[in-house]
């Protein structure tokens, strides 16, 4: 997936943590060969390629297929996996998989448990306190979420990749009207789906963050102000 992976794990049985250990790694090196549009021979890419018919993919397919069709609905077709004309479920399918990398180890007992794929957390128990990384100033916080429970941390944005988000209406990207925009909730892969939504809507999405239940979100503006949803900061399971 083009990223960084690491794994956070407090406590649970010595003698079953390891080997959910490896088997959440295993899941997410599966997750790269099946969604990869690096990879050619990746059945997302030959999909867009229409050399493999959905009929013929993976469950897991078919589920990512699912769930980026209720984010379409829900975002209001701010987050959409076929833009381009094809299916690319890049926006989803990270959170998805890091989220269900997390369960496993939380399943086996884990006490707690933090997986963190190129900046996008998944969290469950705690505590835990998550820096979200400055837009504008690198190698400084942009905030800190304190964390305790089912939490997730995404963050969308152009600092560290560039321009990638597209506006789904004219698949250009999306005007830089926001630096980042963090989204924290339960889920990640709501999270991630709520973050790139927001970014490639710009700073209509504060009414719309705002509406969305359990949900808190932490805005870094081009010239450096900051804007946040009433609860963010707030103590609680998902606070800053």
């Amino acid at each position: 997936m083009g990223t960084v992976f690491s794994f956070d794990v407090r406590g649970g049985d010595p003698g079953r943590i390891p080997a959910a250990l490896e088997e959440a790694v295993l899941w997410l090196r599966h997750v790269d060969e099946v969604f990869s549009t690096y990879r050619p021979t990746s059945q997302i890419s030959r999909l867009a390629a229409g050399t493999l018919p959905l009929s013929k993919c993976t469950p897991e397919v078919w589920e990512v297929h699912r769930l980026c069709d209720a984010a379409r609905r829900r975002t209001g077709g701010w987050f959409s996996a076929g833009y381009a004309g094809g299916f690319d479920p890049t926006g989803l399918v990270k959170g998805w998989a890091v989220e269900r990398a997390a369960a496993m180890l939380a399943a086996a007992g884990a006490d707690a448990v933090l997986v963190n794929g190129g900046g996008d957390v998944q969290a469950h128990g705690g505590p835990w306190r998550i820096g979200v990384s400055h837009p504008l100033r690198p190698g400084t916080l942009a905030t800190v979420v304190h964390a305790d429970g089912d939490v997730a941390v995404a963050t969308s944005g152009a600092a560290e990749r560039g321009p990638h988000i597209a506006d789904p209406a004219t698949g250009r990207p999306a005007a830089p009207a926001m630096a980042s925009v963090t989204v924290v909730c339960p889920s990640l892969t709501d999270a991630d789906v709520s973050a790139t939504a927001s970014y490639a809507m710009g700073t209509a999405s504060f009414g719309w963050l705002a509406d969305q239940p359990a949900t808190e979100a932490f805005v870094v503006l081009p010239d450096g102000e900051t804007w946040h949803t009433a609860g963010f900061g707030v103590p609680g399971p998902h606070s800053g």
